[in-house]
């Protein structure tokens, strides 16, 4: 059924670049990481005031970030960024509907290595939140896809909104960077809100049986930049 539908952009209007009203660094502590698998990094996690949906977003900065803003404000490469949004089943739970905790065990340990920040952001479910998006894996499992499940609930295919990504980047001095992602939607909004993307980096493909129609319907319905596999692993 997939295979049948050509891929397509999000619907999100596209409106004038706009840097959206400057937020502040509330606090930043360090905190020990430790994955299951045991990869471990220093981390410094930024707390914000003035993000514009008062939601409790934090920003990990990982590696030597410092350096990394340092050497992007003299024009040499951008920090490594990776905007994540939240998944309780995937990234606590370990579920394997999604790609999300292998993509956010993924992000820590590159953006480790690169000097930058993972951005975790409160919009669970592609922003319906948490009960909702268990109705949809309900609806999937009925046949629909995430996308259609979404909107069968009366909701957008995509309600994430990137506007406090854009805030938190420029309250940390990071207008340029290197995004860490396989989502042109996450491009096009960080661009439109001022933030200059200079590279977009891929990340890994995290194919399993349970997950390969959800990663399919990103490529298809969404344009994912993600090479899936003709049988899925494991």
């Amino acid at each position: 059924m997939y295979d049948a539908l050509p891929p397509q952009r999000p619907t999100r209007p596209v409106g004038p670049r706009h840097r959206p009203l400057p937020a502040t660094v509330r606090r930043r502590v360090a905190v020990p990481l430790q994955t299951p698998d045991g990869f471990s990094a220093q981390a410094d996690v930024v707390t914000f005031e003035g993000l514009a949906d008062g939601r409790e977003h934090l920003a990990l900065g990982l590696g030597d970030w410092q350096g990394a803003l340092r050497r992007g404000a003299a024009g040499g490469p951008a920090p490594l960024v990776r905007p994540h949004s939240e998944c309780l089943t995937g990234d606590v739970f370990g579920s394997e509907r999604c790609d999300c905790g292998p993509q956010l065990r993924e992000a820590l340990e590159r953006v480790s290595g690169a000097g930058g920040f993972v951005l975790y952001l409160r919009q669970e479910g592609r922003g319906i939140g948490l009960y909702a998006k268990l109705d949809a894996y309900g609806l999937q499992d009925g046949g629909l896809d995430t996308f259609e499940a979404n909107v069968r609930l009366g909701r957008g295919e995509d309600e994430r909104d990137y506007t406090v990504a854009a805030q938190m980047l420029f309250a940390l001095g990071a207008p340029r960077v290197a995004l860490l992602t396989n989502n042109p939607d996450k491009v096009e909004q960080l661009e439109r809100l001022g933030v200059q993307v200079t590279q977009r980096v891929p990340t890994g493909v995290h194919a399993s049986s349970a997950n390969l129609s959800y990663l399919r319907a990103k490529v298809l319905r969404q344009a994912h930049t993600l090479p899936l596999p003709t049988e899925p692993a494991g």
